[in-house]
């Protein structure tokens, strides 16, 4: 007779991130995103109070995360990173959804980030949350592809 299949996994679950976790966000973000922030600056970016960042979970593992800076009343998403074996399985919607709460509750009215050029499925994720291009910065990342500046009114429909 056949193992029976092992039971599903945990929710992950939401959580702030908060200068104890920059080397887990070191690590997802070296494996997500091919290391766009040092150590240091993981360090700096979850001890200021106005860089809010959100995590999930499972254990001690770290899925996904997002962060961002309130500047006035706007939120800059400064990155949302799902780790590469975690993919399509909405981590990146939930969190991003929940840092953009998050940000409006703490009094941004409107939200915006940067998103390659070539990313279809960052695009897709982000025109699905209402975010609209306003703009593009030219060789923006490191390997020249453009950037596409995108917008989202957080106030609609609250």
């Amino acid at each position: 007779m056949p193992a029976p299949p092992p039971p599903p996994l945990p929710d992950p679950t939401l959580s702030p991130l908060v200068p104890a976790d920059a080397a887990a966000c070191l690590a997802l973000d070296r494996a997500a995103l091919g290391g766009l922030w040092s150590l240091e600056q993981w360090r700096r970016e979850l001890e200021e109070e106005g860089r809010p960042g959100l995590g999930l979970r499972r254990g001690a593992d770290l899925l996904a995360m997002a962060s961002g800076w309130l500047v006035v009343d706007e939120l800059h998403i400064t990155l949302v990173a799902v780790a590469p074996d975690q993919r399509r399985r909405g981590l990146g919607r939930r969190v991003l959804q929940a840092l953009m709460a998050a940000g409006r509750e703490r009094g941004a009215r409107r939200a915006t980030l940067e998103v390659a050029a070539g990313n279809g499925p960052g695009i897709a994720l982000y025109e699905a949350l209402g975010f609209r291009t306003a703009g593009i910065r030219h060789g923006y990342y490191r390997n020249g592809e453009d950037a596409l500046i995108q917008w989202v009114n957080l106030t609609l429909g609250t």
